[in-house]
């Protein structure tokens, strides 16, 4: 049987196609933008403790959390800012919680690697490395025994494959047939050695070992990604069990806003050519602009909306009252 598809259809199908990368791309602004903010503040003292910048990475979050519903979980990484405002978090609250205010996520008492925003299903970052794969594990199986269609997605760095509760999570999730989309963001650098030196075989082959559906894709190349992911995520729905995705990506500044002086470990030249040629925002660009969605003065127009919305999310954070000195105590485990 032949369907036929009207024009008006078409148009309809273009248009949500239109609208939704240019809110994919307004995201990846988004998180760039809120980055370079973070960056600022600590340059000016104003935050407490350190950060890590995920800018040249954010085609990974905003790729697999599109694929995501709200109702759906992730946990995060020390790096994790992008994680959380793909999956929804408000810039407002989370510059507070950097800054160390009430109007935190966690009353100002987690900061830059703790946020966690139940409401928008994000577990928490975590600052121990591979540290959320067990949390994320066990919402696979809340999930699961709960007899929802909820996912887990668990984003961590290629240096947490060095840690054996990864290894024994996967198995249960692959024993259990979990809804958990394992994510390794390949950012070429554990800290300050480039991977390959601390990295036998391949990345892939760690998940395979277990019978575990994995892939590699260009984690720059956000429509790569959130293709795969939506695969998965549809997958995991239906019960056929976790999957590995590996997203080769790179992180333009260094391993925290205090790594400066880089030179020692990775050149210049190579930060060049990834910021130049490789960069995850200027590629979704140039594909809006060569599929008519939009011109470079469009585009324009929205990184000046975001940088506004931005600016005013630092003031907020900046003037917001820090909690009471009674709330030490309160709100903490023990």
């Amino acid at each position: 049987m032949t369907t036929l598809i009207t024009n008006h259809e078409a148009g309809r199908d273009t248009a949500a196609e239109k609208e939704k990368w240019l809110r994919v791309y307004r995201k990846m602004v988004s998180i760039r933008l809120f980055e370079e903010n973070v960056n600022e503040l600590y340059t000016r003292a104003l935050m407490p403790g350190l950060a890590h910048l995920y800018s040249g990475e954010e085609a990974v979050a905003v790729g697999i959390c599109e694929a995501l519903r709200i109702d759906d979980y992730i946990t995060s990484t020390h790096r994790g800012h992008g994680h959380c405002l793909a999956k929804g978090a408000s810039p407002h609250r989370m510059f507070a919680e950097l800054l160390g205010k009430e109007a935190g996520y966690c009353r100002g008492k987690g900061g830059s690697m703790h946020i966690a925003d139940p409401a928008t299903g994000n577990l928490g970052a975590n600052a121990i490395v591979g540290g959320s794969v067990g949390i994320a594990t066990g919402a696979g199986f809340s999930a699961k025994h709960l007899d929802t269609d909820r996912v887990a997605v668990c984003f961590f760095g290629e240096g947490a494959l060095g840690q054996g509760s990864l290894y024994e999570v996967m198995n249960l999730a692959q024993l259990w047939k979990l809804p958990v989309i394992y994510v390794c963001e390949n950012n070429q650098y554990n800290e300050y050695t480039h991977y390959q030196e601390t990295t036998a075989g391949t990345i892939l082959a760690r998940a395979t070992a277990f019978g575990i559906e994995a892939a590699r894709v260009d984690g720059q190349d956000v429509r790569e990604v959130h293709e795969v992911a939506t695969r998965f995520v549809k997958r995991a729905r239906l019960g056929g069990g976790p999957a590995f995705l590996q997203c080769d990506t790179y992180r333009y500044s260094g391993h925290h806003v205090g790594d400066i002086n880089r030179e020692y470990y990775r050149s210049k030249q190579e930060e060049q050519l990834w910021k130049t040629e490789r960069d995850p925002i200027k590629m979704l660009g140039n594909w809006l602009i060569d599929q008519g969605y939009a011109d470079a003065r469009s585009l324009e127009g929205i990184s000046e909306e975001v940088r506004k919305a931005m600016e005013a999310a630092v003031k907020f954070a900046v003037e917001a009252p820090y909690p009471p000195v009674e709330e030490v105590e309160k709100h903490v485990y023990a």
